[in-house]
């Protein structure tokens, strides 16, 4: 075999890597599995120091929590903005179904959470933590099942895990919010106010955005409100359109264009390094009672079952009100496992319990919970498609 031939081979199985679905999540996947194993091996106190090492104003792990995530979130909003005007979530009677099983499916987990930890008001600021559904994770999962899960339910749970992205930012504006500056604000204001222009006046290059963009991560960070929202306030203001009444040249404009510039960096690169940074926790002397506790049991509880009654439990409502229909040709126990899919809750849920608890020891107790529900409602929901994929088939 010719070694070109060969290498045309390993770089054709690598791009189908690239371009599946599942790809990111299995990269996450092992970034987290990684980080594991690190915090519990002889290289233990090295992931950890080498977390805490200093570089300018902030440590690696805020770099990363802070700036380069601002680059997932960026994302997250262009997908946001382009599903609402332009894609499955364009019109009402698309949004009604996954938007209230997003709905119930933040809420539900919300008050599972607050019913282990009622009694503890310190561990109330993390409510929110069950609450995000990891979309790389769970759509990752889903399409695994390949033709066995009717096409309708995966563009339900994405447009479920978009809108849940969406509820999730706006939890984290209004709960996770410091002290404002308001002078670093206003200032922010201004510069969302020349993107807006720049939208308007038809400027259709991404250079003026991404650097205004910059200068406004910045202004952000310093005015209190979480940086990374700053990639959210950008996306909003990057154009759809590039002139109107054609929308044959839509995969063309700005924010397709730099949607499809970061969707590989964010999924291969970003939100593993994110996941090997905060997913380690060291595991040495953990034993049961730790798993009982009402910080780690409100966690995994409220991803395992919050997420299954809130997700599942507003569907069946919605389509016994004939206000909506089942998604075409998907089962009731194929909608089971896809509510189970919505309680893997890594990426988001990791970020907003490194925002609600600062303690080293109750983050660790949060990644535990995280885990647990997130291993278990992905394993749960891979039974149940498995399952009723099958029966379909035979029937």
């Amino acid at each position: 075999m010719s070694s070109t031939l060969l290498n045309g081979r390993i770089q054709s199985t690598l791009r189908q890597f690239l371009d599946n679905e599942a790809s990111g999540g299995i990269v996450l996947m092992a970034a987290a599995l990684l980080a594991i194993s690190i915090a519990n091996s002889p290289l233990e106190d090295e992931y950890f120091h080498a977390l805490h090492i200093s570089i300018g104003p902030l440590s690696l792990q805020h770099w990363i929590n802070d700036a380069l995530m601002a680059g997932f979130f960026l994302l997250v909003g262009l997908e946001i903005k382009r599903e609402m005007l332009d894609g499955q979530l364009s019109s009402w009677s698309r949004r009604v179904l996954p938007g209230a099983a997003a709905a119930g499916g933040m809420l539900v987990p919300g008050l599972v959470y607050l019913f282990f930890n009622w009694s503890n008001m310190a561990a109330h600021r993390g409510w929110a933590i069950p609450t995000a559904t990891d979309i790389a994770f769970a759509l990752g999962v889903i399409s695994l099942f390949g033709k066995r899960v009717p096409a309708s339910l995966k563009i339900f749970l994405a447009a479920l895990a978009i809108i849940d992205d969406l509820g999730a930012v706006i939890i984290i504006a209004l709960f996770y919010t410091a002290e404002l500056n308001l002078p670093a604000l206003a200032g922010a204001g201004v510069v969302i106010g020349l993107l807006f222009v720049f939208n308007r006046s038809g400027v259709k290059v991404l250079w003026p955005y991404l650097t205004l963009g910059i200068v406004l991560w910045v202004l952000v960070f310093t005015s209190g409100i979480h940086a990374t929202l700053a990639g959210v306030m950008l996306a909003l203001t990057v154009p759809l359109k590039l002139t109107p009444g054609t929308p044959e040249n839509h995969a063309e404009s700005p924010l397709h264009r730099l949607e499809h510039y970061l969707h590989k960096p964010v999924a291969f690169l970003i939100v593993p390094i994110f996941g090997f940074v905060n997913a380690g926790v060291s595991l040495v002397g953990v034993s049961m009672p730790l798993f009982a506790e009402p910080l780690t049991m409100g966690v995994a509880t409220g991803l395992m079952l919050g997420k299954l009654v809130g997700v599942l439990g507003t569907v069946a409502l919605l389509v016994k009100l004939e206000i909506a229909d089942l998604p075409a040709s998907a089962s009731w126990g194929q909608m089971t496992g896809t509510a189970f899919l919505c309680g893997i809750g890594f990426t988001m849920s990791l970020f907003i319990g490194l925002l609600a608890f600062d303690n080293p020891e109750v983050q660790d107790h949060v990644k535990i919970g995280i885990l647990m529900g997130s291993i278990v409602s992905g394993i749960l929901g891979a039974i149940f498609l498995t399952a009723f994929g099958r029966r379909r088939q035979k029937t």
